[in-house]
């Protein structure tokens, strides 16, 4: 049985040979750098990749249609190789790790049994990454996940370790870019032109009024030019008339407009309303609801219901949609710790308290895809928080999903209590769409709507911590 990583954690290794995979949906390269306890490769020989596939102990081997993989034989790295980095580069240097699902990561043994995997999560601008390395610790071997990315480019990176680059042409530019700074000398000859690059010495002071340097000449004239503008502002505003710091301020009364907005925000997300029977509550991002009904008697029985629709493509041959499985999950959490999840492998919680539905259950009306049925008198009282999750199982990225949206049922009357419709397809695998939780013994609901990278619930619940705190 396989063993997750989380980012910087590490496992013994207790064979001889092990391989290294990589299960991504872009095209990319696997390669391995062994490095001294510098961190440097010894010579270009310790740099193993498509064109040099063989190193000390180290060989990539092709995978027809698919990522290479590394096999290391620990007995035949050197001794004074320390570490064996296993790197991930994208096949087109203009895209990056943001726009697919997270690569996983694998160690396994020479037969193929899996020992260690790690998902490679948080990434986002680059297109290179360090995913993982075998090391020597204290004599034994061991493999640490470590998911670096470079935003650099191929070339820094094997540089950085100490491999030459016969492309060279990379470092020279910015060579050229530091050759213009000897025209600063220049700047030292204009002292006296560059403070007014207008030589004419009155010129100036009839063009200072809309400069900055002209307001301290005029202590008087900025505020007359400002007089219709103190009028249009509350008298809260005047006394900032008679600062001369103001003056620096003078773009503030452009930007009164923003003003407003900032006072409006706060409205989208204070409102937390009670649900009222007959009168379903639309949700945006972020807004919480109190799960009680009219007359403030509490719900018990809820249906958390997730729809979603795939693209519809049109082409020669006419419209097709993406064949795109999508799973919803409940996960249970006791303060920050995970204790229990409700998906697709596990159809009911250990408690009982949440139940998965199945595929195309819609309850009341139409559109949802699955249901989650949850019985809030059921939930342990250590469970403080349930978070929903709808993740893509083959890695398919929102951008393929329209009409995505979470909605809350009271499964004794069948009636939609809230609903909460995402906007707009983003570049992610998963999505955080909403969470129930407890609040001095209440039951509340909070729209999420929060996008991750991970295809199934094992993959989400490590990313879900920073969704806990009410």
């Amino acid at each position: 049985m396989s063993v997750s990583l989380a980012k910087g954690q590490n496992g013994p290794l207790d064979v001889s040979d092990v391989v290294v995979s990589v299960q991504l949906a872009a095209a990319a390269d696997l390669s391995a750098l062994l490095v001294t306890s510098n961190g440097k490769v010894r010579s270009d020989a310790d740099f193993v990749f498509f064109n040099q596939p063989t190193g000390p102990g180290v060989q990539l081997v092709p995978n027809p249609g698919g990522i290479a993989s590394l096999r290391v034989s620990l007995a035949g790295v050197p001794a004074d190789i320390e570490q064996v980095r296993a790197v991930i580069t994208l096949d087109d240097a203009s895209s990056n790790f943001g726009r697919s699902a997270a690569p996983t990561a694998r160690i396994s043994d020479a037969t193929g049994n899996v020992l260690y995997e790690y998902v490679i999560d948080g990434l986002t601008t680059e297109s290179i990454v360090i995913a993982l390395e075998v090391y020597r610790r204290q004599g034994a071997w061991k493999v640490r996940a470590v998911g670096q990315g470079y935003a650099g480019g191929f070339a820094a990176l094997v540089t950085d370790h100490g491999v030459s680059v016969d492309d060279a042409p990379a470092p020279p530019p910015p060579t050229p870019v530091a050759a213009p700074a000897p025209i600063t000398p220049p700047s030292s000859v204009a002292p006296t032109p560059p403070a007014y690059n207008q030589p004419p010495q009155q010129q100036p002071s009839y063009n200072a009024p809309p400069v900055p340097p002209a307001p301290p000449a005029y202590n008087q004239p900025p505020a007359y030019n400002q007089g219709p503008t103190p009028p249009a502002y509350p008298p809260a505003q005047q006394p900032a008339y008679n600062q001369q710091p103001t003056y620096n301020q003078q773009p503030t009364y452009n930007q009164a407009p923003p003003v407003p907005p900032v006072q409006n925000q706060p409205p989208a997300q204070q409102p937390e309303v009670s649900l009222v029977k007959g009168r379903p509550v639309s949700l945006t991002k972020g807004q919480k609801v109190t799960l009680r009904k009219e007359g403030g008697v509490a719900l018990t029985m809820i249906q958390m219901g997730l729809g979603w629709d795939p693209i519809k493509k049109s082409g020669l041959f006419g419209s097709r949609t993406a064949d795109v499985d999508l799973d919803a999950s409940a996960l249970l959490y006791a303060d920050g710790n995970l204790v229990d999840v409700c998906y697709y492998g596990q159809l009911t919680s250990k408690d009982g308290s949440v139940r998965h539905m199945g595929d195309n259950l819609t309850g009341d009306g139409d559109g949802d895809d699955e249901v989650m049925l949850v019985d809030l008198q059921r939930v342990p009282a250590h469970v403080t928080t349930v978070i929903f999750t709808v993740t893509s199982y083959r890695g398919h990225t929102f951008e393929q999903v329209s009409n995505a949206f979470c909605r809350l049922v009271d499964s004794t009357t069948n009636s939609e209590l809230a609903r909460y419709t995402l906007q707009g397809g983003m570049a992610f695998t998963g999505m955080v769409m909403a969470k129930v939780y407890r609040v001095n013994g209440e039951w509340k609901l909070q729209a999420i709507g929060e996008g991750i990278q991970a295809k199934h619930a094992g993959e989400a619940a490590p990313q879900l911590g920073r969704f806990l705190t009410a």
